[in-house]
């Protein structure tokens, strides 16, 4: 049945006669098999056709050998049938033959055998018809005529017969038909090619075989249309329209124009190129000749020209050209700052002018446009001007408050014009103004009041102090002159005492001062300007004259030596520390000028009597003893505080008895060493004793039958020191002296007992000398003694308190008529240890 199958055409018989007949000869069998049967399917019963004895095949070792290398076939011995053992390519195995068969030896031993088989492969259509190339490229020239052929290989197919390639198919097309002669396969150009329509086509051509089933091969026919310059350049947009802002860059692209070419290479190869322009154009713009990009090459000022338009040229390989234009407009950009001009301006400006004075015109320019050149302008705050707004872009620069020049003189005023661009542009200018002057200050001085300070003695033209004034105004409302105003001092006109420089305030001494005659005055300094009108201003300057030590002490009691002498009595019983007398000095000086101690230089009897530094207080250091002399002379040295210290000598005479009927004869009474002097001072001491005596009776005698309203000193016996042994017009500030002298007056000392009543004494401020005289005493300058005053208690209970206290005291009365205690204008106090601040201070409870 397989046989039967694989070779349909063989009868039956004819395979069943030869296999008879090859058995008797050295038989030769035939199969017929399809290519590619799988591994192990039945070719024929080779057993059964060679007619051999299955059950001694492996006794007779049955074995098939092939007349090529490689073994397709097998016998399978348990079946004994004739099987292919590997898979059989009739188009692999028989490349180069129409047909193709393998020719196999049988072979079988004992005994020898030799069957010849031949199996046919047939073909099986398992190959499709393939091209040589997987696709084919054809070039056509647009211009190529109808008729035109184009040959094109053939397809292959590997299989024979019906199974090979039969037929071509082409796909459709407008432009090419099929022409198949013999295997010559050719395209024919049934329509005229248009390369700018189509520039390409795709055809697909199929080749069928004739085997069942059917099977093709196909391939695609790239036809590339070749160009022919038929067709020139064509801009895309006839007019091109393009916007760019002004200030842009160098290299800016403005806009690409584009021209095509139907065409293609050289003939589609499209330049570009400006048409007819000017020189500024192309100064301005450039054009890419290949792409067509436009880029800036130059300034674009909107300002300067606002619009371009631009005449392009397309041009193709083999030259034809188009043409086309560019209109390009140019935006506005705030790239310009607003211009401040100053069209008018007034300057100086009085400072007295009134607010809302126009003093300059502003005008403000923008180039820009539109919103660009809207301008707004404004000035600092911190002036007092302002802008007013007038007729398009010009303002007024007018005053808004009082000007002052000496507060601010110059004004910088700074105008900031700003426009509304985005963003917005601003610039600013300065108008410098200055404010002229206006006499509207007087000179003011730069203290409130002046003083100066210069020492007694000094020089004519020495200068004193120095004022001054200012005056804000400028040039001569500015200019400052000094000048005294009339006035009296001591009734002399000011302008002898000082002087005051004009231009420079120094104020100088005309004269020499004398502090004892004049201790300050006050002058008036005027500053005036020289401005129309002039204005003024005063000062008061305070001169203080202070004290220089020109003044020697002046010993008021007793008498300088030389010019008469007194005597005291002291008791032989006086015990030590005994107050004996007094040393009275005045200074004419003050301060530590007229601080006063008293020293003893010379005496009889050195250990006998000392006397008080600052009191001048004269006691005796021991009991007196009755070997002590009676006569006891002491010289007495005043020296004030001054530098260099100026001093006064005076000698005092003290008698050391109880009473005067004791004393000898007043010609010893002098103490001198030289004896042809002794006789005359003892007469002058006799004369003086008998005056003192007279003197003393006669003041006894008035003092009781004074009268009540004249004041009155209780004494037991004195000795009366009149008022001319003061200096005129004395004065102590400080009262540092021995007697406070703001009152003249006359003292009674006390030549008996140390408990004699005190006996008021009469002031005698009338007979003050005056101030050219100096300063003298004689016997005829004792005061008229008044009677007996009265004694009030206030004035008896201070009496008795300053008796029991064993002090000396002298009553000053500012007048001559004292009625009470009250009126006691000053007491000083002699105490033993010479505190004056508790005088002092007694003086003023007593005031």
């Amino acid at each position: 049945p397989t046989r039967l199958q694989i070779l349909p055409y063989v009868p039956f018989s004819l395979y069943l006669l030869i296999f008879v007949l090859s058995g008797l000869i050295n038989a030769q069998i035939r199969y017929s098999i399809p290519e590619e049967l799988e591994n192990g399917a039945q070719v024929g019963d080779i057993v059964r056709d060679l007619g051999l004895d299955l059950k001694k095949l492996s006794t007779r070792r049955i074995r098939i050998t092939s007349d090529s290398g490689r073994r397709y076939f097998t016998i399978n011995h348990k079946t004994g049938k004739l099987v292919v053992s590997d898979r059989i390519d009739r188009e692999t195995a028989c490349e180069f033959s129409g047909t193709c068969s393998r020719n196999l030896e049988v072979v079988l031993e004992n005994p020898l055998e030799v069957h010849n088989v031949e199996v046919e492969i047939l073909d099986v259509n398992d190959n499709v018809p393939q091209f040589p190339r997987d696709e084919y490229q054809l070039e056509v020239s647009e211009s190529a005529l109808t008729g035109s052929r184009f040959h094109i290989e053939g397809a292959h197919d590997a299989d024979i017969g019906q199974n090979t390639v039969q037929r071509y198919n082409l796909q459709k097309n407008d432009n090419f038909i099929l022409s198949v002669d013999n295997n010559k396969v050719e395209l024919v150009l049934e329509n005229k090619l248009d390369r700018e329509k189509q520039n390409e086509l795709s055809l697909l051509l199929t080749a069928l075989d004739g085997g069942s089933p059917q099977r093709s091969g196909s391939v695609v026919i790239h036809v590339t249309v070749l160009d022919a310059n038929d067709n020139a350049p064509v801009f895309s947009q006839a007019v091109y329209k393009a916007s760019l802002p002004e200030n842009s860059p160098p290299d800016t692209i403005v806009i690409k124009v584009s021209a095509t070419d139907a065409d293609e290479g050289v003939n589609g190869d499209v330049t570009y190129d400006f048409g007819h322009v000017t020189e500024d154009d192309v100064n301005v713009f450039s054009i890419d000749p290949k792409i067509g990009e436009i880029r800036v090459t130059g300034v674009i000022d909107f300002e300067e020209r606002s619009s371009f338009e631009l005449r392009l040229e397309a041009k193709d390989g083999l030259g034809l050209t188009s043409y086309s234009k560019v209109v390009i407009d140019v935006t506005d950009i705030n790239d310009n700052a607003p211009v401040i001009y100053v069209k008018s301006l007034t300057n100086p400006i009085p400072e007295n002018v009134s607010p809302g004075t126009e003093v300059g015109i502003i005008n403000v320019q923008d180039r820009d446009s539109e919103s660009n050149r809207q301008v707004r302008c404004s000035i600092q705050q911190n002036v007092p001007f302002k802008l007013v707004p007038s007729i398009k872009n010009y303002y007024s620069l007018v005053t808004t408050g009082q000007l002052d020049r000496e507060l601010v003189s110059d004004y910088n005023i700074t105008i900031t014009a700003t426009d509304e661009g985005s963003p917005p542009l601003s610039s600013s200018k300065t108008v410098e103004l200055s404010v002229a002057d206006i006499n509207d200050n007087p000179p003011e001085f730069e203290e409130q009041s002046y003083s100066a300070y210069v020492s007694e003695n000094n020089k004519p033209g020495s200068t004193l102090c120095s004022v001054s004034a200012a005056d804000p105004d400028w040039r001569q409302n500015g200019t400052v002159i000094y000048s005294l105003l009339p006035a009296e001092v001591n009734g002399a006109q000011v302008s002898s005492y000082v002087s005051v420089n004009g231009d420079t305030g120094v104020i100088h001494a005309v004269r020499s001062f004398d502090y004892e005659q004049l201790r300050s005055f006050k002058v008036q300094v005027m500053a005036r300007d020289n401005g129309s009108p002039p204005l003024s201003s005063n000062v008061t300057v305070s001169v203080f004259i202070s004290d220089v030590n020109d003044n020697s002490p002046q010993i008021l009691y007793p008498a300088p030596e030389g010019n008469s002498f007194m005597t005291e009595l002291v008791p032989k019983a006086a015990h030590g520390g005994s107050l004996v007398s007094k040393v009275i000095a005045v200074d004419a000086d003050s301060g530590q000028n007229a601080w006063l101690s008293y020293h003893i230089v010379k005496s009889t009897d050195p250990g006998l009597f000392s006397i008080g530094v600052h009191s001048g207080e004269i006691r005796t250091q021991r009991d007196i003893s009755e070997s002590d002399g009676m006569k006891q002379n002491l010289i007495v040295a005043v020296k004030d505080n001054g530098q260099p210290s100026l001093s006064a000598t005076c000698s005092v005479y003290l008698l050391i008895s109880d009473n005067l009927a004791e004393v000898p004869e007043l010609k010893d009474i002098s103490y001198d060493e030289k004896n042809s002097k002794l006789t005359s001072y003892l007469i002058i001491a006799l004369v003086s004793v008998s005056t003192f005596f007279l003197t003393f009776i006669i003041i006894i005698l008035g003092v009781r039958f004074c009268r009540r309203r004249k004041p009155r000193l209780l004494f037991d016996g004195a000795v009366a020191i009149p008022s001319a042994y003061l200096p005129p017009n004395y004065a102590d500030v400080d009262g540092t002296g021995t007697l406070r002298s703001t009152y003249n007056y006359d003292a009674y000392l006390t030549t008996g007992s140390r408990t004699s009543d005190f006996k008021f004494v009469t002031s005698y401020n009338d007979n003050t000398l005056p101030a050219d005289q100096t300063l003298k005493k004689s016997p005829s300058d004792f005061a008229e003694v008044f009677g007996h005053c009265d004694s009030s208690p206030e004035v008896r209970e201070l009496s008795n308190s300053l008796i029991k206290n064993k002090e000396f005291f002298f009553l000053l009365f500012q007048s001559n008529k004292v009625k009470t205690y009250k009126n006691v204008s000053n007491i000083l106090d002699f105490r033993p240890d010479g505190n004056i601040s508790e005088i002092l201070a007694l003086q003023n409870r007593q005031q």
